[in-house]
C-alpha cells in the first residue's frame, strides 16, 4: 500500500495502517516486554525501514503530482498579475517634501535636529526674555531645569551659527512640542520648518521674497497672501505671513476664527542679540529667520477644516490625499 500510493491521502492511510498507535506492529512493541530480544530488534528493524519508506513516498508523491500539474494544467504566464494595493503619503510627509524641494531649489540645505533640547539653546541664546511666557511649565514640556522638548526648530539654527561661518542658508525640519490646547489648528505635537539665512547686506525684502516663493510653491499663485508686523524675542522687526483660507474662500469660518485669514508662521531679521549670543558681529552680518507649521501648511494646501486627522491615523481621511 505505501508503495502504490498516488496521493498524499493515500499514503497518509497507509501510514497511519502500518504505524499509526493501532497499527498491528506498534500494538506488537507496546507489548513486547516478554518477547525475546531477537524478535524484538527486528520488529523495530521493520518500523524504521517503514518510516523511511514512508519518508521517501512522501518526496516521491509530491514530485509526481508537481509533474502532473505542470503537464496537465494550462498557465499564461504574459496574464498580469493581481494588483497590490499601493499606501499614501501622509498629508505632512507630502508638504515636507514640497518644502524640501522649495528650499533645496533656492540653495538651502536640510537640517533634522534633536528634540531633547537645553534651556539654553531653545531660550536663553534666542534672547528669550526670562519673563517669557514660553518659559513657563505651563506652555512647554519641562524634563528637567536644563531640558525641555523644543518648542521650536529654532535650537538647529543656534547649533548651525556656532558650528559654521556665515553665509549660512538652512532649513531645520522636525517634530516639536508645546502645551497647546487642542483646536482647529493647533495641537501639542507637530512639526515645524524653520528658516535661517545669514550673510551680507540681507533686508527684509528679501525675507519677504524667500516666503512668497516658498507661499507660491505650496498653495498656488491664486492664494492670496499678506503680512503683519508682530513680535518674536529672536527677531527685530518680526512680521507673521497669512494665507487665505481655503475652507471657507476667505469668507470666514472656525478655522480661521471667522477673519478669512489663517496665521501660517513667524519671521524677522534676526535680532543682533542673536547673533552676538553665537560669536557673531551683527554689524558684519545680518539675516533673517522664519517658522512655519508642516500640518497647518497641510490644512491651507488641502483644505482640510481640522488639525486633529493628521495624528488620528483614520485612512478614511488619509487616503483621499
Amino acid at each position: 500500500m505505501i508503495v502504490r500510493a498516488q496521493t498524499q491521502k493515500e499514503l497518509e492511510a497507509a501510514r497511519v495502517t502500518f504505524l499509526g498507535r493501532k497499527s498491528p506492529l506498534v500494538e506488537a512493541l507496546r507489548n513486547a516486554k516478554n518477547v525475546e530480544i531477537e524478535t524484538r530488534a527486528e520488529m523495530n528493524r521493520t518500523k524504521l525501514h517503514l518510516e523511511a519508506l514512508v519518508t521517501t513516498m512522501r518526496t516521491e508523491v509530491r514530485r509526481k503530482q508537481l509533474d502532473r500539474s505542470l503537464t496537465e494544467e494550462e498557465v499564461d504566464v504574459t496574464l498580469p498579475g493581481e494588483e497590490l494595493p499601493l499606501g499614501h503619503l501622509h498629508p505632512t510627509t507630502h508638504i515636507r517634501r514640497l518644502v524640501e524641494d522649495a528650499f533645496l531649489g533656492l540653495g538651502y540645505q536640510i537640517y533634522d535636529d534633536r528634540e531633547v533640547e537645553w534651556v539654553e539653546d531653545n531660550f536663553d541664546k534666542l534672547a528669550f526674555p526670562e519673563w517669557h511666557p514660553t518659559r513657563s511649565p505651563r506652555d512647554t514640556f519641562f524634563l528637567d531645569e536644563r531640558r525641555v522638548l523644543r518648542t521650536e526648530t529654532s535650537p538647529s539654527q543656534i547649533h548651525v551659527m556656532q558650528e559654521q561661518r556665515p553665509p549660512i542658508y538652512m532649513v531645520s525640519i522636525g517634530r516639536v512640542y508645546r502645551r497647546d490646547e487642542i483646536t482647529a489648528t493647533r495641537f501639542p505635537i507637530f512639526h515645524q520648518f524653520e528658516g535661517l539665512a545669514v550673510d551680507r547686506g540681507i533686508t527684509l525684502a528679501d525675507l519677504k521674497g524667500t516666503l512668497l516663493h516658498v507661499m507660491r510653491a505650496l498653495f498656488g499663485q491664486e492664494r492670496a497672501v499678506r503680512f503683519r508686523t508682530h513680535y518674536f524675542p529672536f527677531t527685530e522687526p518680526s512680521i507673521e505671513p497669512d494665507v487665505s483660507c481655503p475652507v471657507c474662500d476667505s469668507e470666514g469660518c472656525r478655522t480661521c476664527k471667522f477673519t478669512g485669514w489663517i496665521e501660517l508662521g513667524g519671521a524677522g531679521m534676526v535680532d543682533p542679540a542673536v547673533f552676538e549670543n553665537v560669536g557673531l558681529d551683527p554689524g558684519e552680518w545680518s539675516g533673517f529667520a522664519f517658522g512655519c507649521g508642516l500640518e497647518r501648511s497641510a490644512q491651507l494646501r488641502f483644505g482640510i477644516p481640522e488639525i486633529r486627522p493628521f495624528w488620528e491615523s483614520d485612512l478614511r481621511v488619509l487616503t483621499q490625499f
